[in-house]
């Protein structure tokens, strides 16, 4: 039986591995990891599913804000490879967008593919008047609403918000990464 629950520190390790496995190690020079350098993810809004003590997904919520208005950044969300096409990843958006509502966050932004995101509500359009703190391709750069207008006046670049980690906490997750 397959487990969504809230990651840990015992998850860093394999977290770190599943998102080179699935995104490459050049993950960590895309625009979005800009926003979540240095910052903790939003609070009950990092989430693992895990069978047997085994990480198979892993998903991230980060504070952010455009021109004052808040929102949360997600990403990155990763599958186990030989698990992708079974419904775990769209399991992992789902529970990630219904625990952001639950904590009254209005809105979701990402950078991802279009046809996968479209089916949970997300649209281009709801990003046309903001941008992303480096180069982003404008078609794969959406957002969703979790509340109706809770973009409403945002525009320019997106900002971290987030509480920041300490240099400790980094320390750690950099080792246990190695």
């Amino acid at each position: 039986m397959i487990t969504i629950r809230d990651e840990i520190a015992a998850d860093i390790p394999a977290r770190e591995a599943l998102l080179d496995r699935c995104l490459g190690e050049r993950r960590t020079a895309k625009s979005s990891e800009r926003l979540r350098e240095g910052r903790l993810p939003a609070e009950g809004l990092a989430l693992a599913a895990e069978r047997d003590g085994e990480l198979l997904a892993t998903v991230r919520l980060w504070h952010v804000e455009a021109n004052g208005v808040p929102a949360l950044l997600l990403g990155p969300l990763a599958v186990k490879p030989e698990l992708q096409g079974e419904g775990l990843g769209k399991a992992m958006m789902r529970e990630a967008l219904w625990r952001a509502a639950c904590r009254g966050h209005g809105a979701v932004i990402l950078v991802g593919d279009v046809p996968y995101y479209a089916r949970f509500g997300f649209d281009p359009a709801l990003t046309h008047d903001l941008a992303m703190p480096g180069p982003v391709e404008r078609e794969r750069f959406l957002a969703i609403e979790l509340r109706g207008g809770a973009l409403a006046g945002a525009r320019g670049v997106l900002a971290a918000t987030g509480a920041v980690a300490s240099a400790a906490f980094e320390a750690k997750e950099v080792a246990q990464a190695a």
